[in-house]
């Protein structure tokens, strides 16, 4: 199968890599440090409200090969790649077999991979979490059912997914545990409240897992705001007095051709612009 990759575009830490199918879509996947978030879909049907990867919606699956041709491709490009993060345009619980298939050739190479994913559809999310992966976040994005719909459309109920999270935590050792975490992304005025945050620590640590607080990458199309520094330093450290192992974005993620719902399909082209 034919890709090439069209264009490069750097910053002064990540290179994202615009990459053209045989059919004339053009993917994304982001290298940074000594990773390489990959995409697994053509568009994606969650929809999330904040996101630019579902702008057009779905247009359809990548193929085992080519979620694996990112990888080629990159190594080619001379990029030094330990770690494969499914972070990049799509759910990859929607394209499972191909993930999957690609996951094995990944863990054959002996790389690193770790996922981000909502949990839909919640039957390929059990099979996730028994995979032998390097880590996997939930995106939760709100405690609130309503408030979580209105930024995920289409995605299982939070008590479900939880449910599903807590049954298979709870066979693990705490070390094991270390590879799962929630992801949160911090939307000024829509989920960044005391209450939404001190209810997030809560099911951390019940869970007995970590929290990705995520700074919003704000774009032009969209009307969320990021929180400002003080306020991602405050809750941060909220959540860390009430004893919740919590990360913050790294320095890679906060660029704007490497943050979370920054990805799109055709980025020249895209309905939005």
């Amino acid at each position: 199968m034919m890709m090439e990759v069209v264009k490069i575009i750097n910053d002064d830490l990540n290179k994202l890599l615009e990459i053209k199918t045989d059919d004339g879509y053009t993917i994304e996947s982001v290298h940074y440090r000594k990773t390489l978030c990959v995409s697994s879909q053509v568009g994606c049907s969650i929809k999330c409200s904040f996101c630019a990867s579902g702008l057009n919606g779905l247009i359809r699956n990548l193929s085992t090969d080519e979620i694996i041709n990112q990888y080629i491709l990159a190594k080619e490009e001379g990029l030094e790649i330990e770690s494969i993060a499914f972070a990049g345009i799509g759910e990859p619980l929607l394209n499972w077999d191909n993930v999957k298939s690609a996951f094995e050739y990944f863990k054959s190479l002996g790389l690193s991979v770790s996922f981000y994913t909502t949990g839909f559809p919640i039957s390929n999310f059990k099979e996730l979490l028994s995979l032998n992966h390097d880590g996997v976040n939930l995106s939760l994005h709100s405690v609130f059912e309503e408030k979580r719909k209105s930024l995920i459309p289409n995605s299982h109920r939070i008590s479900q997914l939880l449910e599903t999270f807590k049954n298979h935590l709870d066979k693990l050792s705490k070390r094991k545990k270390k590879l799962y975490n929630i992801a949160y992304l911090l939307i000024a005025n829509e989920n960044d409240s005391y209450q939404e945050i001190d209810k997030l620590g809560d099911i951390a640590k019940e869970l007995g897992i970590g929290v990705s607080l995520l700074k919003y990458n704000e774009m032009d199309f969209f009307d969320y705001k990021s929180v400002s520094d003080e306020r991602y330093e405050e809750l941060f450290l909220r959540l860390r007095e009430k004893g919740v192992r919590v990360t913050l974005s790294n320095k890679y993620r906060t660029r704007k051709i490497g943050g979370c719902g920054t990805l799109m399909v055709n980025r020249l082209n895209c309905t939005a612009f």
